[in-house]
């Protein structure tokens, strides 16, 4: 199930977005200037398309992951292949945008 997260994530809004990948990791899509994220597809694809009918623009959504266990973000998906925005590969190179993809992930999905 993907939702769009706008707030900080329930408990059970972190479950029902794990339940695609088996509760070890939750694909995103994250929106860096609205600072909204789209999780739980099987896809970063899914997220991606879910945050633009929401109203992003593809430029300014990245894909990432949130390992829940260990709290830790992923920052490789395919969607980040932006030789326009001069990443060149699945993962955010750039240490600002990981930076502030990986602020915008913990505030939103960091369940005390």
């Amino acid at each position: 199930m993907i939702l769009i997260i706008r707030e900080p994530a329930t408990r059970e809004q972190l479950a029902q977005m794990g339940e695609a990948s088996g509760e070890t990791l939750i694909k995103l899509a994250i929106d860096v200037e609205r600072r909204v994220l789209a999780g739980g597809g099987e896809l970063h694809a899914d997220c991606e398309a879910a945050l633009l009918e929401d109203g992003s623009q593809q430029s300014d959504v990245w894909g990432a992951d949130w390992y829940p266990l260990a709290r830790e973000v992923g920052f490789e998906s395919i969607i980040n292949i932006r030789p326009r925005q001069q990443n060149l590969t699945l993962e955010v190179q750039h240490p600002n945008l990981r930076s502030r993809i990986e602020t915008i992930v913990r505030q939103l999905l960091e369940v005390g």
